[in-house]
């Protein structure tokens, strides 16, 4: 029954009355930028989020452009990470405008980490999210 009238709440939009730990928070977590300790606390953060609230109770996703994209390829220090991180229900998106002037420059894509999706435009795909109801994050 409670978990009924808990229900009933949420479609109303009474938010305020439904307990904490059955609140699923979205959370979207910019990285666009190469620095090693930014990339790190990103990861982090996504990490403390899950621990605070429980991994059933939070949906995280890390987008990552320009130089961020570096944080999601294979030659990046953290790529056993992402992977590892992408395996525990954190999604990680690869701007596909920032890989294809890499190619441009380069003649090939960037090879990105196990776990990691492609998105169109990551500024775009933050923007949907925060049209979605994400909390936006930028370590």
């Amino acid at each position: 029954m409670k978990e009924i009238v808990l229900a009933l709440l949420l479609m109303l939009g009474i938010s305020e009355y439904a307990s904490a730990e059955n609140l699923i928070h979205k959370v979207v977590i910019q990285v666009s930028t190469n620095d090693a300790k930014v990339q790190k606390i990103a990861l982090n953060n996504a990490v403390n989020l899950q621990k605070l609230y429980g991994i059933d109770n939070v949906q995280i996703e890390i987008v990552a452009y320009g130089p961020g994209l570096s944080l999601l390829t294979k030659k990046s220090p953290q790529s056993k990470r992402v992977s590892s991180l992408a395996q525990s229900d954190i999604r990680f998106s690869a701007c596909m405008n920032t890989m294809s002037k890499i190619k441009r420059k380069s003649g090939h894509f960037p090879v990105l980490a196990d776990g990691v999706i492609k998105v169109k435009a990551g500024v775009a795909r933050i923007v949907e999210l925060e049209e979605e109801g994400y909390s936006y994050v930028r370590p």
